[in-house]
């Protein structure tokens, strides 16, 4: 078994927003992707880094971050920036 089976996913994305909210000194919006690891967890975090008006042009930012079993910070690495009306037509 996992030592991220401990904690719930619930758990590991509060985990996640609350300590990239500490680095960055933004909150975030939302986290878009969460999964166990062998380590820990690894989580996509949505983060407003530009607020314009209207709204549908601001500045976001994904950051994926990877925890610990423990739910520390390890290491995170913005991916993407988009503007919040954007569609995303990946995948």
């Amino acid at each position: 078994m996992r030592k991220s089976a401990q904690h719930s996913a619930a758990w590991a994305m509060r985990s996640a927003a609350r300590q990239l909210e500490e680095l960055l000194g933004r909150a975030p919006e939302s986290v878009s992707a969460i999964k166990p690891t062998e380590e820990g967890w690894e989580a996509d975090v949505e983060v407003l880094e530009l607020k314009r008006v209207p709204e549908t042009t601001s500045v976001l930012g994904t950051y994926h971050v990877r925890l610990d079993a423990e739910g520390e910070l390890l290491a995170y690495e913005r991916i993407r920036r988009y503007t919040r009306g954007q569609i995303d037509r990946r995948r």
